[in-house]
């Protein structure tokens, strides 16, 4: 039975990021890549900028601020840098990717919902960009074995959305199953988790295989001990920094499903 404060606290958890999102700071492309420098310069690190559009956002502003983030990024003398792209919010338009990809700086494609796979895939082999594959959709390892001898890079990450066929019990193996089909290809594979056992395993695959190979760490997540397994492999770590008007409400929405993600940073922050 729904009881009306029930209801009425429902109503209001799903209301939060949007409400609080709305009220936070909006870092420009230039703010956000003068925050990316200040992580990476340091460290060698290298940089994924990744521009988090409102929903109602028209593509052509969308495209509008991912040239302004490659701009920026040039303007800094930035190296090691890409682009992550999200197709949907482009309204999957070739013209305005085209135009992004004209000034320059390295692209890849995020992996959003299933359904939108195909016509990400195709994008992404038209303009010769890179793609992220989630572990855990069933079609990942076979997309693997069609870009295995392409020059793109490719990034394997867990994945947000489960597959609407039948998600795997075991994540971490589905991750290792897609790296092992990557392993031996000439251009680089970047291992996207904060799992140190997963990257230890993964970036093992690929440095016996001679695969090029980088750690991907995301923004506001632990990164201590995953650190430490590149550090071992001597392996880059690349660095994916979210910002813009849809990252603040996206992150709260995260940390209130998952609340045991803020305090896992927190933890890691205190250790280092």
């Amino acid at each position: 039975m729904n009881f009306p404060g029930k209801v009425l606290l429902r109503k209001a958890r799903y209301a939060l990021p949007d409400a609080v999102g709305a009220r936070l700071p909006i870092e420009t492309s230039e703010v956000a890549v003068s925050s990316c420098l200040r992580i990476a310069t340091p460290a060698g690190t290298r940089i994924s900028l990744g521009y988090f559009a409102p929903p109602d956002e028209e593509p052509a502003v969308v495209a509008e601020a991912l040239i302004g983030a490659a701009r920026a990024l040039q303007a800094a003398g930035a190296s090691a840098v890409e682009l992550a792209v999200k197709a949907p919010p482009l309204g999957f338009d070739p013209m305005l990717l085209e135009r992004i990809a004209a000034e320059r700086i390295p692209l890849i494609f995020d992996a959003l919902t299933p359904e939108q796979a195909p016509e990400t895939m195709a994008l992404a082999e038209t303009l010769g960009c890179g793609v992220a594959l989630p572990a855990r959709w069933r079609r990942s390892v076979d997309d693997a074995c069609a870009l295995r001898e392409r020059a793109c890079r490719i990034r394997v990450v867990k994945g947000e959305w489960a597959d609407p066929r039948d998600d795997p019990e075991d994540i971490a193996n589905a991750h290792l199953d897609v790296v092992r089909t990557l392993a031996g290809r000439a251009a680089p594979v970047e291992v996207a988790t904060h799992d140190p056992g997963l990257a230890e395993a993964a970036l093992s695959l690929l440095s016996s295989s001679g695969t090029p190979a980088e750690l991907g760490q995301l923004r506001g997540l632990p990164q201590r001990r995953s650190r430490a397994v590149a550090l071992r492999h001597k392996v880059p770590v690349r660095y994916y920094y979210p910002y813009g008007p849809g990252w603040g409400p996206y992150a709260i929405e995260q940390g209130l499903r998952k609340p045991y993600l803020p305090l896992w940073a927190l933890r890691d922050r205190i250790a280092r």
